[in-house]
């Protein structure tokens, strides 16, 4: 099983309007200040490389300030004095602990950090998050090869999200040319309605991610995301022409802590083989791993990987530093017949594209450490949230306050924001489908599928 994965020693806050000061301005930082802006926070972004800060600039609507969240000065020209949160995303994990220390000196609440050594995440280590004033902890790495896992475990979906302690999934799809589902409406191809357990809730057609209408037409390509209760994923998998088979042999290209992660995860019920570059990490991989078959290699090279099984292989896992061997490696896989093909990659623009191109699932540790971030923040009537790789569209997990909107009308009769659609209400431990005639009660707990634009609204609507 995973170790822990981040480290919250406080409660998240509520996601009022807040001043939030960005230490790093590289993926992670980026995409959090635009999804954070999008939520009209008031963001700083810091960080010494000039042309990094001219990015920032010139794609965002936020403020930037050059110089080293690691120096007093520069987070006092930021403004942490009357800041309410400082995240230090940076890749060096001395910069980001200094950044929390000379926050709280200086006032700030809530302070986040990233780290690169899991170690740090125990509380009984001799390094207690708690001792240096820090909320949050978290291990990119670890995130990312947990969400690979949990693909792999899912054989047939691209992306895999749990809900209501697990008795909820949102699956997500990629629907090939024999789909039954093809030239379908969505409400002829998933139907909602009290006798069925799941909901499609989002398209993702190239770029283009679409909350559907009951009149949408699914179309061969499309990235298809449902949301069914546990019991009903088999079922609906079915019902896509998606019926999940059981993997046997996996293989992973990178030896770091990514892969590492995976394959001792993984070795008990698969078999598996890693390809690692390095003498010496491959060395010490196959005296800590007990049944992964270690082998050093680059994996660049096809008659290589042909040579170690490749074309055996159920599935295949790119998760070295070179994420361009990566997307290369996985489509060379592919090209010989591997059922799934999973790449790491570090630019989140390129994300969007593995459904263009053939990869049935490109991962983020930048991305799964914003999510687990963006969660975080957003605690208050927000349970849980997810961001998804290529989607353009968040999922969260909201408490239907006594009073609120939401729960004065049936679905079908409120004014539910454009963008956004709920895809299932949990009441007193029972789970349900959202459809039209669904009245959702205080205390509910609703999954809501919204873009970004659509969050503020939905939580004004369940406030």
């Amino acid at each position: 099983m995973f170790g822990k994965l981040l480290h919250e020693t406080n409660k998240g806050t509520n996601s009022v309007n807040m001043k939030i000061i960005i230490v790093g301005a590289g993926e992670i930082g980026l995409y959090l200040a635009k999804i954070l802006a999008q939520e009209k926070h008031d963001i700083v972004v810091v960080d010494p490389d000039t042309e990094r800060i001219r990015r920032v600039s010139d794609t965002l609507d936020v403020m930037t300030c050059q110089g080293s969240g690691s120096r007093i000065s520069t987070l006092e020209q930021a403004g942490a004095s009357k800041a309410d949160m400082l995240i230090a995303v940076t890749s060096f994990e001395e910069v980001n602990l200094t950044s929390c220390l000379l926050a709280s000196k200086l006032g700030v609440k809530k302070k986040i950090i990233r780290v690169n050594d899991p170690e740090f995440l125990h509380s009984e280590g001799p390094m207690n998050p708690q001792d240096f004033g820090i909320d949050l902890v978290i291990y990119p790495e670890g995130l990312a090869a947990q969400e690979i896992v949990r693909v792999i475990r899912r054989s047939a979906a691209t992306e895999v999200v749990e809900f209501a302690d697990g008795r909820i999934q949102l699956i997500g799809l990629k629907l090939d040319a024999d789909s039954p589902l093809i030239g379908k409406k969505i409400i002829e191809a998933v139907p909602a309605n009290n006798d069925v357990g799941f909901r499609a809730v989002c398209i993702v057609r190239g770029l283009q991610t679409i909350i559907p209408k009951r009149d949408t037409v699914v179309r061969r390509g499309d990235q298809l995301f449902v949301v069914s209760k546990t019991e009903r994923v088999p079922e609906m998998l079915q019902l896509c022409g998606k019926d999940s088979v059981k993997f046997e042999d996996i293989m992973i290209l990178g030896g770091g802590g990514m892969g590492e992660t995976v394959a001792e995860e993984l070795e008990d019920e698969l078999s598996v083989k890693l390809l690692e570059p390095n003498k010496e990490r491959s060395q010490k991989l196959a005296e800590h791993l007990k049944k992964t078959m270690v082998i050093q290699d680059e994996g660049k090279d096809l008659d290589v990987l042909a040579t170690e099984g490749i074309t055996d292989m159920d599935a295949y896992i790119a998760v070295s530093p070179d994420e361009e061997n990566n997307i290369i490696s996985c489509l060379m896989a592919k090209h010989v017949g591997v059922k799934k093909t999973i790449a790491h990659v570090e630019r989140l623009d390129y994300i969007p594209l593995a459904n263009t191109i053939g990869i049935d699932a490109l991962v983020s540790r930048e991305l799964s450490a914003a999510t687990a971030i963006l969660k975080f923040i957003r605690k208050g009537e927000i349970v849980s949230a997810a961001t998804l790789h290529g989607v353009d569209a968040e999922v969260i997990e909201m408490i239907a306050q006594p009073g609120s909107k939401a729960t004065k009308k049936p679905i079908v009769k409120l004014d539910f924001p454009d963008g956004a659609i709920i895809g299932c209400v949990i009441h007193n431990g029972g789970v349900s489908i959202g459809v039209g005639s669904t009245q959702i009660r205080p205390q509910d707990r609703v999954v809501v599928f919204t873009l970004p634009r659509s969050i503020r609204d939905v939580e004004r609507l369940f406030s």
